[in-house]
């Protein structure tokens, strides 16, 4: 199984290596359209250099006839002549060559000025420039000057002047590599963890209540072996406590009737002292019986498992003792919530409650939330227990009052019948002397 699961992880990862590379690769493909590369890096500024070289080695009446079939698809190039409005406009903007540091590295050895502007100011409406401002209300242009009183406009409809830079470009691909590949990984990972995340749940859920649903098999095949593995045995184990419990109420009904026959015939004692002593043996095995109904068949073990108020739980039954005239505190918080069975819960802590009572003093209940789990404790100031005999309380039919006596204590079911239960919502209860007397009762639920 360990085999298995390192070759399914390592076919995941390589998977999830292949897909994380063809998404890097397709953001280079798409980030041109949308982010496209440095303005060093695109070309532009070597067409530039090599245009502005070309018509400064002209002499100006020949400029304007060079720069004609200059335009391309990246820009429109326009020569503005010393007479025209749009270069009284230039001379008076202000020069931003300082503002982009590579325009003047490559061109500024050539150009006296670099003025940069777009759709958005005044110079953009100068009639020489040609542009719609409707149908390209993101234009950018650049104009250059040789030192003389003509000007040279480059005009972008389409494209930008200055691109990202690359440390930002860099940062984006990067922030996109990573994401794709936490992407890829989440996903493969859910796929590989989902059935036994699944099967993990299914099993907790069984603890909780054997009549919890069978798991959907589904997953690698191994993981669906080990899912089918354990269907099989909860239908088994289901089984199996069905019988038992058929098997229990038959046993009932098949002992009640000789003990009803037993007790009919003890009418007809006449030793009144013997007939006391058969009817009080008789009063004892029909509770012996009904103590051990009550275990094996847990009436509450068909309810819905849901959320428990465990306050409003205890508070209801320190008002079912103080109706009786026993004073049970309860402090904890107003709210705190466990999953369970209400009334399985409410026995369990009945029975906790009750042996304090018979044994001990009305107790004290604190509830406290903790970090994924609830602790419940019953203090009583009694005498507490025998250190030896702390574990042995909770063995069925074991009781601490050695009399027979029904009204001193019951059968001796009742604490194991309290563990079994908080057992069975995946909790614990643990049993200890108080140094200052009294015994502690804690119980830990998950939360």
């Amino acid at each position: 199984m360990i085999k298995f699961f390192f070759r399914r992880f390592s076919v995941r990862a390589e998977v999830a290596l292949v897909i994380s590379l063809a998404l890097i690769a397709g953001f280079g493909v798409v980030g041109g359209v949308w982010a496209p590369p440095p303005l060093e890096s695109s070309g532009i500024l070597e067409q530039l250099e090599m245009l502005v070289r070309v018509v400064q080695s002209a002499p100006i009446e020949q400029r304007s006839h060079l720069i004609e079939g200059a335009a391309n698809d990246v820009f429109q190039v326009a020569w503005i002549g010393p007479d025209q409005p749009l270069a009284e406009l230039l001379r008076a903007a202000p020069n931003r060559r300082d503002d982009r540091p590579l325009l003047a590295d490559r061109l500024g050895a050539k150009l006296r000025k670099v003025v940069l502007f777009d759709s958005d100011d005044a110079t953009a409406n100068a009639p020489e420039l040609h542009f719609d401002r409707s149908k390209y209300p993101n234009a950018r242009f650049m104009a250059v000057n040789y030192g003389d009183a003509s000007w040279m406009v480059f005009s972008s409809f389409k494209h930008r002047w200055w691109w990202l830079s690359r440390p930002l470009r860099f940062s984006l691909w990067l922030a996109y590599a990573i994401l794709a590949i936490l992407a890829v990984q989440a996903l493969a990972e859910r796929q590989l963890s989902r059935p036994i995340v699944n099967l993990s749940n299914a099993v907790r859920r069984f603890g909780v209540s054997s009549e919890s649903p069978p798991i959907s098999e589904s997953g690698p095949r191994e993981v669906r072996e080990v899912i089918a593995a354990f269907n099989d045995m909860r239908a088994q184990i289901q089984k199996f406590v069905n019988y038992r419990i058929t098997m229990l109420a038959a046993i009932s009904h098949d002992l009640r009737t000789p003990l009803t026959r037993m007790r009919l015939r003890g009418e007809f004692i006449e030793d009144e002292e013997q007939q006391a002593r058969l009817f009080r043996d008789v009063d004892e095995m029909q509770a012996m019986i009904d103590g051990a109904l009550a275990f094996f068949r847990d009436d509450a073990a068909e309810e819905q498992v849901t959320g428990v108020d465990l306050p409003g739980l205890l508070k209801t039954i320190a008002n079912d003792f103080a109706d009786q005239g026993i004073e049970v505190s309860y402090s904890g918080p107003a709210r705190a919530v466990a999953h369970g069975r209400p009334f399985a819960l409410k026995r369990a802590f009945t029975n906790l409650i009750e042996n304090a009572v018979k044994y001990a003093t009305p107790p004290d209940i604190i509830l406290l939330p903790g970090e994924g789990q609830v602790t419940v404790t019953i203090r009583d100031h009694g005498h507490g227990i025998p250190p030896d005999e702390l574990e042995r309380v909770f063995t069925p039919y074991f009781r601490l009052e050695p009399s027979r006596n029904r009204n001193s204590g019951g059968v001796g079911l009742g604490l194991t019948a309290a563990q079994s239960i908080i057992r069975g919502h995946g909790g614990e209860i643990l049993l200890r002397n108080r140094p200052e007397g009294g015994l502690e009762a804690e119980v830990v639920l998950p939360a």
